[in-house]
């Protein structure tokens, strides 16, 4: 699948904004465009309406940060947004795709999930969205009807977006799933601008826009969102209703993985957690955290 290009992006956003969100009159006159003409947003940016038209076509070899600023300004974009604008135009200037190496967490993050304890569900997420590592408690909470094993294995690791759309029982656990989703689709579009080579991404939102009717909406909006913080209110077969709150923790040294821990949102769930928590600590005849093939254990450098 072709990701979305900065000519792409601009005009999407170009077509939401009407004169009137940026104060100017058009004395009631039709308009064959649903937002501002190129040569409007031009202006009210301070370039000229030929660069401009060059860059929504993918013509202009660059930009500026303080064009792109501006133009952020003018298009009215939230930090993501902007995030994804710089993204497209840092981008290669020649098209192409390339298949990158299998993911690996870094050691310093497989420490930091054992670290937790199973008290803490967490799980540790690569690029594209894939289970690289996750402790039992996380595993139970999230993903029970999965292989815990699996994230071991690069050709069986679990792909969160894949279990968002395409698993129904990954659906049925959510109970604020439409929400969540449009986070996931604005996600991998984010991902995606950050990086615009990556083939197994671009195939997996290919397959995800075949295989989805509900992705395929949610990607045509063209939203763009980042996942850092937010809550999940589940209906989980084991312990019945809770929500837990979501936060991202980030390592400098793999910048690409993102350590994702839960904790109780309100003093029932807090009850409904300690309950699958402390169910998982009497079952516990295996090591508390899956780790992928070849790693050494936990706390010991990679020499």
């Amino acid at each position: 699948m072709e990701l979305e290009t900065l000519g792409v992006f601009l005009k999407s956003r170009r077509d939401r904004v009407t004169p009137a969100d940026v104060g100017l009159r058009t004395y009631g006159t039709a308009r064959r465009v649903p937002g501002l003409r190129r040569e409007e947003l031009a202006h009210l940016a301070g370039v000229s309406a030929g660069y401009y038209t060059r860059l929504e076509q993918d013509q202009a070899q660059t930009a500026s940060q303080q064009v792109l600023d501006a133009l952020a300004r003018v298009l009215q974009l939230d930090p993501a947004e902007r995030l994804h604008l710089h993204n497209l135009a840092d981008g290669p200037t020649v098209p192409g795709l390339s298949r990158p190496e299998t993911e690996q967490p870094h050691q310093r993050v497989l420490a930091l999930l054992e670290s937790l304890g199973e008290f803490t569900p967490a799980v540790v997420l690569g690029r594209r969205g894939d289970v690289l590592a996750w402790n039992r408690s996380g595993h139970a909470l999230v993903g029970e009807h999965i292989d815990f094993a699996s994230p071991g294995d690069p050709e069986k690791r679990p792909s969160v977006p894949r279990m968002f759309f395409l698993d129904p029982l990954t659906r049925d656990l959510h109970s604020n799933w439409a929400e969540l989703a449009r986070v996931h689709a604005g996600y991998l579009r984010l991902t995606a601008g950050r990086y615009p080579t990556d083939a197994r991404l671009a195939e997996l939102i290919g397959e995800l826009a075949m295989r989805s009717g509900d992705f395929a909406a949610l990607w045509a909006e063209g939203g763009v969102t980042d996942c850092t913080v937010g809550r999940m209110d589940l209906r989980h077969p084991t312990v019945g209703e809770l929500s837990v709150d979501y936060q991202v923790w980030l390592q400098p040294d793999s910048p690409d993985h993102r350590l994702e821990v839960y904790t109780p949102s309100d003093e029932a769930s807090a009850d409904a957690l300690r309950l699958l928590t402390e169910q998982v600590a009497e079952e516990r005849g295996f090591e508390a955290v899956r780790l992928p093939a070849g790693h050494p254990p936990v706390g010991v450098e990679e020499g």
